[in-house]
């Protein structure tokens, strides 16, 4: 089953072969062994600028900046899962990533329900639960399924491949990309057999009077 399944994986180091990278290969590694077909694409690199609320997406349903964000939309609206994967920075995400996302969840409209998402940090030290808090915010705004691990789905290193020293923070990626290809399969399943769960008109509240 795991060859109807496609996942995109978003990069936001700016290291072509650093530890995000690493960890996505242990990651990789499940995905081919159960046919889940995958895209790596490294953002760290790419000039991609913020979110600037003009609200042109609500009327054109893309990004009024048309750079490589509207590229991924049309990945992402086609993908069963997203892996999401930055270095730590000042106990953040990377910018560019960040900007990336805000403008890739806010200016696409297709329902993002039941698309497993997983987050996956990299820190020297310290860092790593708050970012991945962080990241894991963009599925839980938006009815995805978080994909969990043995841990917190981090691994540690400085250097470019240092991250292949931490056994226990490649065995979280392998598991963790185990689990995110069970619940795939399991909501494909589940939406064949029953339907996906009700979706009520949503109900906006804001607390200024």
């Amino acid at each position: 089953m795991g060859s109807n399944l496609k996942v995109l994986m978003l990069n936001g180091s700016p290291r072509e072969n650093g530890n995000i990278a690493l960890a996505f290969r242990e990651m990789e590694q499940i995905f081919k062994e159960s046919g889940v077909e995958y895209e790596n694409i490294l953002l760290g690199r790419n000039d991609i600028r913020g979110c600037i609320a003009c609200e042109t997406c609500s009327k054109n349903e893309k990004c009024v900046f048309d750079d490589i964000v509207n590229e991924l939309a049309v990945k992402f609206k086609e993908a069963d899962g997203l892996v999401i994967g930055s270095p730590v920075y000042y106990g953040s995400a990377n910018g560019t990533l960040m900007s990336a996302l805000q403008r890739l969840f806010y200016s696409t409209s297709f329902d993002k329900s039941m698309k497993v998402g997983a987050s996956v940090v990299c820190a020297r030290r310290s860092g790593c639960t708050a970012t991945f808090d962080e990241l894991n915010k963009f599925f839980t705004l938006s009815n995805m399924p978080v994909a969990s691990s043995l841990y917190w789905n981090n691994i540690h290193g400085g250097a470019p491949g240092e991250g292949s020293a931490d056994d226990e923070g490649r065995q979280v990626m392998r598991t963790l990309a185990r689990n995110m290809v069970f619940l795939m399969e399991s909501i494909a399943l589940g939406k064949e057999k029953t339907g996906l769960p009700r979706i009520e008109e949503r109900v906006w509240t804001n607390f200024v009077r």
